[in-house]
C-alpha cells in the first residue's frame, strides 16, 4: 500500500518507516524540518516538508501523495524533552491533536483514503474501575485542571478519528514509550535517562499509579499490524505487565546504572509541579492489549519491561 505518515521523523515514525518499507509498502513521510529529510530518505521514505497546522500545506501534500492509508503520529514532543519549555510543547501538541487531526482528516477524505490510523495514549484512562482498563474504558472525564486541555485534545482526536464513516478510523492508545529515540535509552544525551541518573524522577507518595509501558519497536510493529489488519475503533498498545511506579521505576534506574529513585511526598510535588504529576504517579491506570494481540496477530518482542529494560535500551 501507499502510506502517508504525518510525523515520520519522530520516535515512533523512525521505527515505523523501516518496518513498513521492509514489508513492501511505499511510504511518504512528513517532517517540519528540511534537516530531517535526508534521514527519512535513508529509512526508505519519500520525505515531504509539511506544516501540519496549515490546512493548505496538508491538503497539498496529501493530494500529491495520493495515499491509501494515512498514519497520524504528529506531536511536538519528538526529540529530547525540553523541560524549560514543557508548557509550550504541550500546547503545540494539543493543537496537532485537534487542528492537525482535522486538517489530515479533511485531506484524507478529499483523496479517498480508506484507512486512517492515529496516535493516542493511555496515560489518562478514567481513574475508576480497577488497575487495568480495556478498550471499553474511556478517557478521564474530570482530569486535574493543569492537564485538562491535553486530555480534551486526546478526546477530540479519538472521537474525530473513530467517528468517520467514509473510511476505517483507528485510534491507538499507546503505553509509555521507552527505547531508542524516546529519551529513556542507554545513550549519553538521553534526557529522561539522565534525569533518572540524577535522581530527579522520584517515586511520588506511595508510587501506586499503574503504568503500562511499551518498547518503541513493539509500538511500531503494533502500528504496522493496525495498518494491515485493524478494524475501526480503538486498540490498546502496551506490554503484558502493567505495574505501579514503585515497582518499575527502581528497575529502570538499576538498568541505567543509577541509584534508586528518591521518594517525595505527594503534597510537596503537588505544590512544586501541580496536581497532574501527582495524579499520574499515584492514580494512573494501566491497559490491557489483549484485543490487539487477538485481532491483529500482534506479537511483542519485549512482553515485559523487565526484559525490555535489560535488553532494549540501546
Amino acid at each position: 500500500m501507499k502510506i502517508f505518515i504525518a510525523g515520520a521523523s519522530g520516535a515512533i515514525g523512525s521505527q515505523l518507516v523501516p518496518q513498513l518499507v521492509a514489508r513492501g509498502h511505499e511510504v511518504v513521510g512528513t517532517t517540519r524540518s528540511a534537516a530531517k529529510t535526508g534521514a527519512l530518505r535513508a529509512l526508505g521514505a519519500e520525505p515531504v516538508i509539511v506544516d501540519a497546522l496549515d490546512p493548505d500545506s496538508v491538503a497539498d501534500a496529501v493530494a500529491k501523495a495520493e495515499p491509501e492509508v494515512i498514519v497520524h503520529q504528529l506531536t511536538a514532543l519528538s526529540g529530547p524533552p525540553d523541560f524549560r519549555h514543557a508548557k509550550r510543547m504541550a500546547a503545540a501538541t494539543n493543537r496537532l491533536r485537534t487542528e492537525g487531526t482535522d486538517h489530515l482528516l479533511a485531506a484524507a477524505r478529499a483523496v479517498g483514503v480508506r484507512k486512517f490510523v492515529a496516535q493516542s495514549n493511555a496515560a489518562w484512562m478514567e481513574r475508576t474501575g480497577g488497575p487495568v482498563a480495556d478498550e471499553n474504558g474511556r478517557i478521564e472525564p474530570n482530569p486535574p485542571a493543569d492537564v485538562e486541555s491535553a486530555v480534551a485534545a486526546l478526546r477530540h482526536l479519538e472521537d474525530a478519528v473513530t467517528g468517520i464513516s467514509w473510511a476505517e478510523g483507528i485510534a491507538l492508545r499507546y503505553g509509555g514509550f521507552y527505547g531508542p529515540g524516546t529519551g529513556i535509552e542507554a545513550v549519553p544525551d538521553a534526557v529522561m535517562a539522565e534525569q533518572i541518573r540524577k535522581r530527579k524522577f522520584p517515586i511520588v507518595g506511595g508510587g501506586g499509579g499503574v503504568w503500562s509501558l511499551v518498547h518503541i519497536t513493539d509500538a511500531a510493529s503494533a502500528t504496522v499490524a493496525a495498518i494491515e489488519r485493524g478494524k475501526p475503533g480503538i486498540y490498546h498498545v502496551a506490554d503484558d505487565e502493567p505495574a505501579p511506579v514503585r515497582d518499575w521505576l527502581p528497575e529502570l534506574a538499576r538498568a541505567l546504572g543509577a541509584r534508586p529513585p528518591r521518594r517525595v511526598p505527594a503534597w510537596l510535588v503537588r505544590l512544586l509541579a501541580g496536581k497532574a504529576v501527582v495524579d499520574m504517579m499515584t492514580q494512573a491506570r494501566g491497559i490491557s492489549s489483549e484485543k490487539a494481540k487477538r485481532e491483529l496477530g500482534w506479537t511483542l518482542r519485549y512482553p515485559s519491561w523487565r526484559t525490555g529494560f535489560i535488553e532494549g535500551l540501546g
